[in-house]
């Protein structure tokens, strides 16, 4: 036994496992590899929250359109909106989260039940559509589809990592809202104005005659 320790006092005994890695290196691999885990966690969470919420939009946007009482379609659209406030919220955008809920949520929904109870009564139905409009927006349904399928395939997605949500300030919304240099949005706000006056006027008109 002597013999046999005084003979490995000069021999050197590497640190490395048998795959050449050293155990600091190893140590530092199992981190990663747990980080990533918990990465992966948090990054199903978020993918968990979004398809609900694609798959609620899309449930009550089919529902919208499909339902014959009129009342209740602005109800599933209401219910959209939400589903879109909620996409804006996972995103970190506070505050287009915030406007799709007060303006179009609060606002427009409104709007729409307030022309529709006064120029209709609120058990009245949707008169069905004819056979040649049903084929002409199923149609149009399968070539915006497939546009959509053909784009999402064709583009190439960069996988990013540790993104953090960068919000734009209001002074800085404000000012390209209102702004008519090159990339503002003054026109595009006054048209939209003009659109929603024209639709009040003519529910007004249809009230008159009525």
């Amino acid at each position: 036994m002597y013999i046999l320790n005084h003979s490995l006092k000069g021999i050197y005994f590497p640190t490395t496992s048998p795959f050449g890695y050293s155990s600091s290196q190893e140590e530092e691999n199992e981190d990663g590899l747990r980080n990533n885990k918990l990465n992966n966690m948090e990054i199903t969470l978020e993918t968990v929250v979004f398809y609900f919420l694609a798959a609620f939009i899309t449930v009550f946007s089919i529902l919208t359109v499909t339902t014959s009482r009129m009342v209740r379609s602005a109800t599933y659209l209401l219910f959209v909106l939400f589903g879109t406030a909620g996409i804006y919220f996972l995103l970190g955008y506070t505050f287009l989260g915030s406007v799709q809920i007060m303006v179009y949520a609060g606002g427009i929904v409104v709007l729409y039940v307030f022309s529709i109870l006064l120029t209709s009564g609120e058990g009245d139905v949707v008169a069905k559509l004819k056979r040649s409009r049903f084929l002409a927006g199923l149609g149009a349904t399968a070539g915006g589809a497939l546009i959509v399928l053909f784009i999402t395939l064709k583009h190439k997605f960069i996988a990013t990592t540790d993104v953090e949500p960068l919000e734009v300030n209001i002074k800085t919304i404000g000012y390209h809202m209102l702004s008519g240099e090159k990339y503002g949005y003054l026109l595009p706000f006054e048209a939209v104005s003009i659109l929603l006056l024209a639709c009040i006027v003519g529910g007004l008109l249809i009230a008159r005659k009525r």
